[in-house]
């Protein structure tokens, strides 16, 4: 379903006009409220008056999550505290968070926006939808709250963890949908299984509303088989607003960005230029009508490549392609270029292992080292050690093939590896200890 067919179906001319007249708007906005956006703009020599539509954006600075850690906590905010009606801010495990303030307008954006979020995912007014993702700080589980209410579904705001209360609710209550990370997704199969529950018998689950971590397209065919649902990617992050930045259809064929409130540009991370349409890259988001902290060229860190050509779903926005990892994720071993979701990829495909795995990266004797830890299943792990050896020196040589790199393999027990309620651990990167 398509819930706002005004914005998500508009021609390409129309949005460029719209995205030209707003970017306009905010860029003054910013530079009249923000004091340290004026002094960016101040010290290239670009004033608001240069910026006469999108055709301008790449004069602009770029934003950089220090830029708002430095800023912290209201600093980068454009209105007075008495405005914000809302503060969320990021987990801050690598310093002080990000604190990101909305405004009401701002929330009904939000609302608007995760609302066109659901209906892509298939949820209705009907639809009974369980959110399992955190709620507080974090922006993902009230950003979902929202938008399923604005829609009129029933919403369970059940949050993360607890899984055995998790399943009983989605028997007893009869949840159509869940959001939450895909990781948990798997784990929670995992448990039904342990608990002798069918998915496509005992429960009424048909969609899954996933987000906040990479995952790889063989991770989602495995939480589709074994939940018997239809699982969408979802894309956020709380700079920009939350979740509701971008979505998949039903065609599963790259996420919709939602253009009217957001202006997406692929940029070399190395050297900051502006790369052409389908150029895979950095992702840099614009806000075009955030009140409470507007965000001008912001570096997500995020790599993928942009799609404009009209989705068969009916929709025009552009089409980022599913998030393959972050730049700053990336692993550089022995001058390879690693994303985790790509060791993922083999991992999954592989039926006598469990999707539950770990990178340990480390350097001996000047010489980078991978380790990749994976689980057996039950029935390998109580299989003879031929077959084991077997399923160890497959996933060897499937690395090797993908990557071209060699890395030691070290299956473990079941149930061994740190299960997560939220972004799953997937690298222990020794180097950095």
């Amino acid at each position: 379903m398509i819930w706002n067919k005004t914005y998500e179906c508009m021609d390409r001319d129309k949005m460029t006009s719209l995205q030209s007249e707003r970017l306009v708007k905010l860029v003054n906005y910013s530079y009249e409220n923000v004091p340290y956006y004026k002094k960016k703009m101040d010290d290239i020599g670009i004033k608001p008056s240069d910026i006469k539509g999108i055709e301008d954006l790449n004069k602009l600075p770029f934003t950089v999550k220090d830029d708002l850690r430095d800023n912290y906590p209201y600093d980068a905010f454009a209105v007075p505290i008495g405005d914000i009606v809302r503060i969320h801010a990021s987990s801050g495990t690598t310093g002080k968070p990000t604190v990101v303030g909305y405004t009401r307008n701002d929330i009904d954006t939000w609302s608007e926006l995760m609302a066109r979020t659901f209906a892509a995912s298939g949820v209705t007014k009907d639809s009974i939808v369980q959110i399992a993702y955190g709620y507080g700080l974090f922006t993902g589980g009230l950003g979902a709250h929202y938008g399923a209410e604005k829609i009129g579904a029933s919403v369970i705001p059940i949050s993360g963890g607890n899984t055995k209360k998790q399943i009983t609710v989605l028997q007893d209550f009869g949840s159509h949908a869940i959001a939450c990370t895909p990781s948990y997704a798997l784990f929670l199969s995992e448990v039904l299984e342990e608990m002798g529950i069918d998915p496509r018998k005992d429960l009424n689950l048909k969609y899954g509303i996933f987000g906040a971590e990479p995952w790889s397209h063989e991770m989602r065919a495995q939480i589709e088989q074994k939940l018997g649902i239809r699982a969408t990617d979802i894309y956020g992050l709380s700079e920009i607003i939350g979740p509701g930045v971008a979505t998949e259809c039903e065609i599963q064929d790259g996420l919709h960005i939602t253009e009217d409130h957001f202006v997406p540009e692929i940029i070399n991370p190395e050297t900051g230029d502006v790369l052409s349409e389908g150029s895979e890259g950095e992702l840099v988001f614009t806000t075009l009508t955030k009140e409470g902290i507007p965000v001008i060229r912001y570096r997500t860190r995020d790599i993928t490549s942009l799609n404009y050509k009209k989705c068969e779903c009916g929709r025009t926005a552009v089409r980022m392609k599913k998030v393959m990892g972050r730049s700053d994720d990336m692993l550089i071993i022995r001058g390879v270029n690693v994303f985790p979701t790509q060791i993922e990829s083999v991992l999954v495909s592989i039926t006598e292992i469990e999707p539950h795995y770990l990178l340990v990266v480390d350097r001996v004797n000047n010489l980078d080292t991978l380790e990749i830890w994976v689980e057996m299943s039950d029935n390998l792990f109580s299989d003879e050690v031929r077959r084991v050896e077997q399923v160890r020196a497959k996933i060897k040589d499937e690395v090797q093939s993908l990557l071209g790199l060699t890395a030691k393999i070290k299956l473990v027990e079941p149930k061994t590896i740190e299960r997560s309620t939220g972004k799953a651990k997937r690298v222990l990167d020794k180097r950095k200890i």
